[in-house]
């Protein structure tokens, strides 16, 4: 049975935050923007950040 890959999903605005596992096996927490052309993204080792980068991510799609 296949594992899923991200869980915990959240968006705020167009940025979307989810919960997996990185490949050192640690628990880890995922922002990205959906905006075509955006292209942002970030990892965070905590929930909290990832939620203050949503909230003050600015777009600038090219």
């Amino acid at each position: 049975m296949r594992r899923k890959r991200f869980w915990n999903h959240d968006q705020v605005g167009q940025v979307q935050i989810a919960t997996h596992v990185d490949r050192h096996g640690r628990t880890a927490h995922t922002a990205t923007c959906t905006a075509p052309g955006c292209n942002w993204s970030g990892e965070y080792l905590n929930r909290s950040a990832a939620e203050l980068a949503a909230q003050n991510h600015r777009c600038s799609p090219r």
